[in-house]
């Protein structure tokens, strides 16, 4: 159902059960839970979907080995299981990752780690070798049930230096222990919405669209696409906008009404860098460190390239989010820390990204200290109408988070849930094959693809490229200049996963831009085929290819400059490896303890 079918649905019938304000993972995840509960839920997104912080993670998916300093016990041991239901409900896209720590001290961190967890003290410490082995035996314990991936190991100075010979001389051991990353988390979202959208026939959601308090009484829906306003009404709002949470209350409540501030979120910026070097030197593994001020970093290998992060930096207005000079200079100095004779030239920072972080409301000064778990709260709105919203959280624990909300909401609506989520298969993981090979072999002569083009789709969307693979196969198609994607593979995505403008395809749906591939031949065959389906006129087209750039260079470092010299350079970026030990078609059996041949060397 297009956009245009889904407002006229509204203007006939304005009653719906539950409307759901933020498209970002936590609110498509509620959004799938209540559909696939058979409610009439509407989602609308101000933006695009997964634009804001679920665009902006460290694409890692973990259980938060740092905050047990924190107490947050029930937080870690629920992201574990969050983390391991993801590897076997999303094997397309979530994969087990070797983590490396670095360990520079013995001793280091055990009283301020002591008193940190007594809530008697605030700042940042160094965590030692005694303090990393307690948190990694905790992490161990708590998944001793599952055993799904090995347990932690210790090396000396000799062995961590004899496979790391990059690494900082002063370090005196390194543990090695396993947690996941995400290949490409925007896709994720687009997956569950399609779960929630095939859930009930009144499930319905919009990007582009925003719910307001409507002065006259009741609430409208701004469509920023078309430009209309259409009346709804919700019986329940759930308002999941993250960092946006107070921002969309404004909208939601009159100024007589509108509850205390509850998002008090943090910034962390990333950097993507294309240095071989640096690559190499990482052996498959992310590590895992401290800076020498106590904050943690990470790098690990990310679609050919190398992910770099983060900053913790405190933030009033997400619109205004963006990595600056003084992080990159952060960044790129802890990165000088662990791995000391390898030199960065600025050109080789590919992208940059930037996102809120959506943390209660606190006064601590101290930003590692304000907690990282998730809750929800009902809210009267005027006319007795109830807003429930949903604070905090992490993206590893999105489902369990929709899950609360979504049994919450049930309650107060009076309905049943009729089915749960924990085991439920997304997108491209549905039908998962235990032989890969088999399984390209057969897409491939079904539809007459090559195999390797079948193995690249099948990398991106996992079974799901069944469907876009026959797509392609069914018309002309011409590969997009540089990036591994073609023109009908982009056309199956601007028709089938609304694409609205040139960002949500180039920078979301893809990842051609987070992975250095992005030039500005590439641009214009996007913008050329997005404006062909959407018959946009001369001066419409012109004015998205303007707002684009403008974007690249203001959000994520890339100038026009840069997107032009890497026309000349598109070959070099038309196939890399894509993460942590990585083949063209991955065996996504887990490694299991016992199992010497998964085990990290």
């Amino acid at each position: 159902m297009n956009r245009e079918e889904i407002f006229n649905g509204l203007r006939r019938s304005p009653k719906v059960d539950v409307c759901v304000v933020g498209g970002g993972i936590n609110g498509i995840s509620v959004f799938r839970e209540l559909a696939l509960q058979g409610l009439d839920v509407l989602l609308v997104e101000k933006n695009d979907y997964c634009s804001g912080a679920s665009s902006a993670l460290s694409r890692m998916v973990h259980g938060g080995l740092r905050y047990l300093e924190n107490g947050e016990f029930n937080l870690v041991r629920e992201s574990l299981v969050e983390r391991d239901r993801l590897l076997r409900n999303a094997p397309h896209l979530i994969a087990p990752l070797p983590t490396m720590v670095p360990v520079f001290d013995i001793f280091s961190g055990l009283a301020n780690g002591l008193v940190r967890f007594l809530g008697l003290g605030r700042e940042p410490s160094r965590r030692g070798a005694i303090a990393i082995k307690t948190g990694l035996s905790i992490y161990d314990f708590l998944t001793r049930k599952r055993a799904l991936m090995p347990r932690h190991r210790f090396r000396g100075r000799q062995a961590t230096l004899a496979k790391w010979p990059e690494l900082n001389p002063a370090v005196k051991s390194s543990a090695t222990y396993y947690d996941a990353w995400v290949r490409h988390p925007e896709r994720i979202g687009i997956e569950l919405l399609q779960d929630g959208l095939s859930g009930a026939p009144g499930a319905h959601a919009l990007n582009y669209a925003e719910l307001q308090h409507n002065p006259a009484g009741g609430f409208v829906v701004r469509d920023h696409v078309g430009g209309t306003t259409t009346a709804v009404e919700p019986a329940l709002i759930i308002n999941a906008t993250g960092g946006w949470i107070d921002i969309a209350n404004a909208s939601l409540f009159s100024p007589e009404t509108r509850p205390a501030p509850l998002m008090g979120g943090t910034k962390g910026s990333h950097l993507i860098i294309d240095n071989a070097e640096l690559a190499k030197a990482l052996d498959g593994h992310m590590i895992y460190y401290e800076n020498e001020d106590g904050r943690v970093c990470i790098l690990f290998p990310y679609l050919g390239k190398v992910l770099v992060g983060s900053t913790d930096i405190r933030i009033d207005d997400p619109a205004t989010v963006v990595c600056t000079p003084e992080e990159r200079d952060y960044i790129l100095q802890s990165l000088a820390f662990v791995l000391p004779d390898i030199r960065i030239r600025p050109e080789e920072i590919v992208y940059q990204f930037s996102g809120v972080r959506p943390l209660p409301a606190s006064k601590d000064k101290f930003t590692g200290r304000i907690p990282r778990d998730h809750f929800c709260t009902f809210i009267e709105s005027d006319g007795g109408r109830a807003v429930l919203c949903m604070i905090g959280g992490k993206w590893t624990t999105f489902r369990s988070f929709g899950e609360l909300a979504a049994d919450m909401a049930l309650e107060r609506l009076r309905k049943t849930r009729h089915l749960t989520t924990a085991d439920r298969s997304i997108g491209g993981g549905r039908n998962f094959p235990a032989d890969t090979g088999d399984w390209i072999a057969r897409t491939s002569s079904a539809t007459g693809l090559a195999p390797a083009r079948t193995i690249e789709l099948f990398e991106r969307y996992g079974t799901a490229a069944a469907l876009i693979a026959g797509f392609i196969a069914s018309g002309p198609d011409e590969p997009m200049p540089g990036s591994g994607y073609s023109t009908r593979e982009m056309l199956f995505l601007i028709r089938h996963e609304c694409v609205e403008h040139l960002d949500d395809l180039l920078l979301r749906r893809t990842t051609i831009a987070i992975s250095g591939q992005l030039s500005l031949a590439t641009t214009d065959v996007a913008l050329d085929l997005i404006a062909d389906e959407k018959h946009w006129p001369a001066a419409r087209k012109a004015e998205e290819r303007s707002r684009f750039l403008d974007l690249l260079a203001t959000r994520h470092g890339i100038d026009l400059e840069t997107l032009t010299a890497r026309n000349e350079q598109g070959v070099r970026y038309a196939k890399q490896p894509q993460g942590p030990d990585e083949p063209a078609i991955r065996q996504r059996a887990l490694p299991r303890r016992g199992d010497r041949s998964r085990r990290v060397q």
